[in-house]
């Protein structure tokens, strides 16, 4: 999923929850000498952000107190110009020594050029601190069996949000499997409400869909090998049974007559699902902040609720399974001139108890085993302790596609995608394109 960004409302909210500043970076040519110039301290690269950058300055003023391997120092980016600083930076002497990522496919560009430090011999010198960090988390940066970054703020899984009113006027349950799904569809079409909000303008709210149902029908591995770039991967039958279950929720009008106009960022969505004008809602956990700040009645009376996606009958993924965005991470430079301080930086930060302890006050759900009890004494605990239970619980945390796929690749998916949920284009025409891509 594309960066995205808090309604004027939500914003407001930013210190109840944290929504995610993300980026997505390009390819990146061979590895150049890190350190932003050759400055005195080791430079962190990060996104903007007026609620976490803070707490990432005074995480790194404390480790400047301790450090004996030298001073760190933080340099933020707005999210499209760190895109491209970044390409370009890596590929030369003005390379930082520590850089914000997602991990996945993006990350793997950085690697296969030799741009990244690889972190495994570190975490394998120091189980305690590899298993300090839900392992589904971890993992998002672990390329070829080797990990190329420490996790560094929360997790943000995909969800399926509902109106309890709604649901209970209509006499539907929250649905535990895609066929219970269906029937919820066609109840809610017969009560006159939209059965689920979709903000069909942006297709990355749609990806989420075929995100899920393929894990669900043929397993994480399906995918993997998609990413891999293994020949025939679009051709798999999962790929297509997928395709063809979310052309039946389509055409069976779960989404509506007019989703295509609907947007996110300007609310759309959320706004439908808060006024009962429809009964779910997939998206991102930081869909509650949103509905914190533009419709607080509609959470303060209890009526939104949040589940996990339906399990597929038959299909070969473990229903605890989630997608999304499993949390931003930093990585080393390889040959960065302040190698060591970067490596104590990346290995200390997230484990920095202070640190912690401001995420979750800011509402943020740290990808830190055991951080739970933490969780229960903050705000919004009923919320944010189940998506950390959610995270923790899942065999396999997958990064959103168009993350986890080169740029091109995923463009000409979403492209594709939005011609699917619109009619224009049908599954198999959908592999066709994907193979060819």
């Amino acid at each position: 999923m594309t960066s995205r960004r808090l309604t004027r409302g939500a914003a407001s909210a930013g210190a109840l929850l944290l929504a995610a500043s993300l980026v997505a970076c390009g390819s990146s040519g061979p590895a150049g000498a890190g350190g932003g110039g050759g400055g005195d301290a080791a430079q962190v690269w990060a996104l903007q952000d007026t609620v976490l950058n803070p707490i990432e300055e005074s995480s790194i003023s404390r480790f400047n107190e301790t450090s004996e391997a030298g001073d760190a120092e933080l340099a933020t980016f707005g999210n499209d110009p760190y895109k491209q600083r970044l390409r370009v930076a890596l590929s030369s002497p003005e390379a930082p020594d520590v850089f914000f990522n997602w991990g996945g496919g993006n990350l793997k560009e950085y690697v296969d050029a030799g741009a990244v430090e690889d972190l495994t011999p570190l975490l394998e010198e120091d189980p305690e601190l590899r298993d300090s960090f839900i392992p589904s988390v971890l993992e998002a940066a672990q390329l070829d069996g080797k990990y190329y970054g420490i996790p560094m703020r929360g997790v943000q899984p995909v969800a399926l949000f509902y109106n309890r009113a709604v649901l209970d006027a209509a006499e539907v349950e929250v649905p535990q499997t895609w066929e219970q799904l269906l029937a919820a569809v066609d109840a809610l079409k017969a009560e006159g409400v939209t059965p689920i909000a979709l903000a069909g303008s942006q297709s990355w709210t749609e990806l989420m869909w075929i995100e899920y149902l393929l894990d669900r029908v043929g397993g994480p591995e399906v995918f993997q090998a998609i990413r891999d770039g293994e020949p025939g991967a679009w051709e798999h039958p999962a790929v297509l049974q997928s395709l063809q279950l979310v052309t039946d929720l389509v055409d069976r009008g779960a989404f509506g007559d007019d989703f295509a106009s609907v947007g996110y960022d300007v609310g759309g969505a959320s706004t439908i699902l808060a006024q009962g004008d429809a009964g779910f809602h997939l998206m991102g956990s930081w869909e509650y902040v949103n509905q914190l700040g533009q419709s607080p009645e509609f959470v303060e009376a209890g009526d939104l609720g949040w589940a996990p996606f339906p399990a597929v009958e038959g299909g070969a993924g473990d229903p605890a399974n989630v997608v999304g965005n499993p949390t931003n991470f930093y990585s080393v430079v390889a040959d960065s001139d302040h190698r060591d301080v970067a490596i104590e930086y990346v290995t200390t930060a997230l484990n920095d108890e202070q640190y912690v302890e401001d995420l979750v006050a800011a509402g943020d759900v740290p990808a830190v085993a055991g951080v739970r009890d933490q969780l229960e004494q903050a705000e919004n605990a009923d919320y944010t302790t189940w998506i950390y239970d959610l995270v923790e619980g899942a065999p396999n945390f997958q990064l959103s596609w168009d993350q986890d796929l080169p740029a091109d690749q995923a463009t000409e998916m979403l492209t594709e995608l939005q011609r699917l949920f619109l009619g224009e284009q049908t599954p198999e025409g959908f592999v066709a394109a994907m193979s060819a891509a």
